[in-house]
């Protein structure tokens, strides 16, 4: 059973009770990430995240994590463009004590110097991991390229020179304008009860000033051209990288978005892996996924290749693309993708961290919850006419922005790929 309630703080609290689960686990949601920030604070929010694991008033960084371990339990975050997530699980009986920590970490983190000046350089090295990967750093640079100029472009991480310039005010300027009850939903999943979780929501973060939802600049239209980067790497594969503008979050096309998603390379039966890897052997990774934000959205696909089987597989990738368009999906193939898309959500949905994520996301940014069953039903509902006008709308490789990192062949047509 899910329930939602609002705290007069503007806190949000989402609950899904599982009676027989043996676990909980535990999410603070807040409405802030990359896409918030301003060019010169660029990585503040992944910075914010990594510090709210370094200490509180009350416990150091290594009570934080013994606390919840000594139980079998973890802790973990994430910072995407629009909303950073600190979430954990625990043994059910021991809920009091995860949502303990994770409330704590929230409402009265430290901000020590000497913590700060740690955890610059801990990201300072990721972000060298990832410019040092090839299938990461044209992801990052894909991102780039979608939407230069603006916060969606950024990386998460920031740069080697914004990291080294964001100081403690700014932080605690910039935790201040988005931690706040407003901007933050709390979910938790598992064998709880609704208004226990709420009752203990409201003593432990019953502190945290009201506050409003944060507000970020609209993101711009994608270009209706193609747009092409290559950046040579002495790399044993070719990376390519590329996306494909979409609908939004909101749109009511999400569900034949998602199943086009599935029938591309959403799975190892999907055509792109069927035809690219086990029919002709050109790569050992192809994959697509759909990124969707309340003002945009792109499906994005990535493949790492041989050089030499490039040409060839781009080639049969935008023919796949043009199938889509042109010819409608027969009914077996599009019953297998909505039995795959329905099957996968409700064996997830199974799991404690599977849920949580689902209520919590969704209370974010759609203001509740829809029952699984209502979203299965819209996936069911899905017609092939629904694929093909989606398809026609967002598979135009000459809308394309693509990215290629590795050692491309001088005379790569890449212009070829981009028909239609």
């Amino acid at each position: 059973m899910i329930q939602q309630t609002k705290l007069s703080n503007g806190i949000r609290v989402v609950t899904c009770e599982m009676p027989h689960a043996q676990s909980a686990t535990f999410g603070i949601w807040a409405a802030v990430g990359g896409r918030h920030e301003p060019a010169r604070l660029t990585g503040i929010s992944h910075f914010i995240e990594h510090m709210l694991f370094k200490g509180t008033r009350r416990r150091t960084a290594r009570q934080i994590g013994q606390e919840v371990e000594a139980v079998g339990g973890y802790l973990n975050a994430t910072t995407t463009h629009d909303h950073t997530v600190y979430y954990g699980a625990a043994p059910a009986d021991h809920f009091d004590k995860l949502s303990g920590v994770l409330c704590d970490m929230v409402l009265e983190p430290r901000f020590a110097a000497a913590d700060i000046r740690r955890e610059r350089a801990v990201i300072a090295e990721e972000i060298q991991m990832y410019q040092d990967e090839p299938s990461e750093l044209v992801q990052e640079l894909l991102w780039e390229d979608i939407w230069p100029g603006h916060a969606l472009g950024r990386p998460l991480t920031g740069s080697l020179e914004s990291i080294e310039a964001i100081q403690r005010d700014a932080m605690l300027e910039y935790r201040a304008a988005h931690y706040h009850g407003g901007n933050t939903v709390v979910s938790a999943a598992g064998r709880i009860r609704h208004e226990d979780v709420v009752a203990r929501v409201e003593r432990l973060l019953g502190a945290l000033p009201k506050g409003r939802r944060s507000r970020v600049a609209a993101a711009p239209a994608i270009p209706a051209k193609p747009r092409i980067r290559v950046v040579e790497r002495e790399t044993q594969q070719v990376h390519v990288a590329f996306a494909l503008p979409c609908c939004d979050l909101h749109s009511e096309d999400r569900y034949a978005t998602a199943l086009l998603n599935v029938l591309l390379a959403g799975n190892v039966s999907s055509r792109l892996f069927q035809e690219l890897r086990e029919k002709r052997g050109l790569c050992y990774n192809v994959s697509s996924n759909v990124s969707q934000y309340e003002d945009a959205g792109v499906i994005n696909f990535y493949v790492g290749l041989d050089a030499k089987n490039l040409e060839r597989a781009m080639t049969l990738l935008a023919r796949e693309l043009r199938r889509l368009r042109e010819v409608p999906v027969g009914a077996a193939e599009l019953k297998r993708a909505k039995e795959y898309a329905i099957g996968s959500s409700r064996m997830s949905l199974e799991r404690t961290g599977a849920q949580n994520s689902r209520i919590g996301y969704s209370a974010l940014f759609y203001g509740g919850v829809r029952d699984a069953e209502e979203s299965h039903a819209r996936i069911r509902a899905t017609t092939a006419a629904d694929l093909q006008r989606v398809a026609r709308a967002a598979l135009r490789m000459n809308r394309v922005t693509m990215t290629i990192v590795g050692a491309v062949p001088e005379r790569a047509p890449v212009r070829r790929w981009l028909v239609g």
